[in-house]
């Protein structure tokens, strides 16, 4: 099977990630890794001539083909933690309200997953029938721990939360006080909560922890209602 070169990587990903050495550097390795997992995992790539790879704010996502012609999706995120985790997450839910994990290659945070239907999303569905769309997905994924390894490598939202009670104040203060201290008051009790409960409760379930409308997609042959989405994000445990 041919495979196609040359994959563009989308200007919006060039702007984000072109600030940091770190960016730079993995912006001028992707063109490399984009081709290598194709080669690897024998894809062709699905793009028209003159289209760009769709893109969310971490990673680019070229559509491809697979050697019988199974229509599929080649991501591959910059690396940082959540990125890192993302796969595990996907393993654990099979398919059941995420998208479908086909291949994974931890070093370069890479996945091939099935492909679903970027123009069907939550965002296209009247507010009332979305919040169910999504209430049924939420549930979907929230997996109680069991013995398979993957439950290993999830931080404890915990902790995050511990870390954020320290960090926001500054924060707030270095951007200038962007919103109402009220609000970062509010913010500061639900971490701290969270925080402290969750180091002691017993109820810990697995969270998406990015699961807005855009990203719940349909799969390309049901609507969106009958089968919503796919994380774009990695999860952590949270109580």
């Amino acid at each position: 099977m041919s495979v196609r070169t040359g994959v563009p990587i989308p200007p919006a990903l060039s702007g984000r990630y072109g600030h940091s050495s770190a960016g730079r550097a993995w912006l001028s390795s992707l063109p490399g890794l984009v081709q290598g997992r194709l080669e690897h995992w024998e894809l062709a790539v699905d793009l028209e001539a003159g289209t760009l790879p769709w893109h969310g704010h971490g990673g680019v996502v070229v559509p491809v083909r697979r050697t019988d012609g199974t229509p599929a999706a080649l991501k591959i995120a910059f690396p940082h933690d959540e990125a890192r985790v993302e796969r595990h997450a996907l393993a654990l839910w099979g398919g059941s309200g995420a998208v479908r994990l086909l291949e994974s290659d931890a070093g370069t945070c890479a996945m091939l997953l099935e492909r679903l239907n970027a123009s069907s999303s939550l965002q296209t569905l009247p507010l009332d029938d979305a919040a169910v769309a999504w209430g049924g997905t939420m549930r979907k994924l929230g997996l109680v721990p069991d013995d398979r390894p993957q439950w290993q490598e999830f931080d404890h939202i915990a902790g995050r939360a511990e870390q954020w009670s320290d960090d926001l104040p500054a924060d707030w203060e270095q951007q200038g006080r962007p919103f109402p201290r009220w609000l970062l008051e509010a913010a500061l009790e639900v971490c701290q909560t969270r925080g402290a409960v969750g180091r002691r409760s017993g109820r810990d379930v697995l969270v998406h922890t990015d699961l807005h409308f855009l990203n719940i997609l349909a799969r390309p042959t049901r609507s969106v209602e009958g089968c919503p989405g796919r994380p774009s994000s990695p999860s952590t445990r949270s109580p």
